[in-house]
């Protein structure tokens, strides 16, 4: 079972057991990981393809099994809600969509603040089809100055890539079909959905 090389930048976790724990399940359920994880305090990950809930758990088996802190977002009422500190634990951010400052620079002012942050966010948007991806995350990575990565989850091969990193240029058109280069002939949990 090989688990990819965590370097001293990447924001991580505490706990060895559960970083044990996580890494036999994801090996035992069949997994196993492709690529490098590059060593930088701050990025946006990208999942793809999500077409399924269970890729809440697996991602969730990904972050415990490499070690890292990652963030997600969520809606402010859900994530400041009862379970606030078990879904802050978790990395989640509350954002507010009605705010007037927007959601890419609400992001943005995040990064500016912290030290190190990797944000995961799905490109998609929903589980179901999408003829286009949002494209929020690659605002917030060009604002923030940081790497965006690309995480394959290819369920057919029950593989996970970690792709090269891409800095935006602010070309998005360019830097978007490198970016969707990556999930060429991949197969999500619901295949037709991606």
């Amino acid at each position: 079972m090989t688990i990819p090389k965590i370097g001293t930048a990447v924001p991580q976790r505490q706990g060895k057991w559960l970083k044990r724990f996580a890494a036999w399940l994801f090996h035992t359920l069949g997994w196993r990981y492709e690529g490098k994880f590059p060593n930088q305090a701050k990025m946006v990950l990208i999942g793809a393809p999500h077409t399924s809930n269970w890729d809440f758990f697996l991602t969730l088996i990904i972050m415990f099994s490499l070690g890292i802190q990652m963030s997600w977002l969520g809606k402010h009422t859900f994530v400041n809600g009862p379970l606030r500190p078990l879904l802050t634990r978790l990395g989640g951010i509350p954002v507010d969509r009605r705010s007037p400052h927007g959601l890419v620079e609400q992001i943005v002012d995040v990064y500016q603040k912290r030290d190190k942050l990797l944000l995961a966010i799905s490109p998609e948007g929903t589980r179901s089809k999408v003829q286009r991806w949002k494209t929020g995350f690659y605002y917030i990575a060009l604002g923030a100055g940081v790497p965006i990565l690309p995480v394959v989850a290819d369920y057919k091969r029950k593989v996970v890539g970690l792709c090269a990193p891409v800095w935006p240029t602010g070309d998005l058109e360019a830097d978007m079909a490198l970016i969707k280069a990556n999930y060429k002939a991949v197969q999500g949990k619901n295949p037709t959905s991606f």
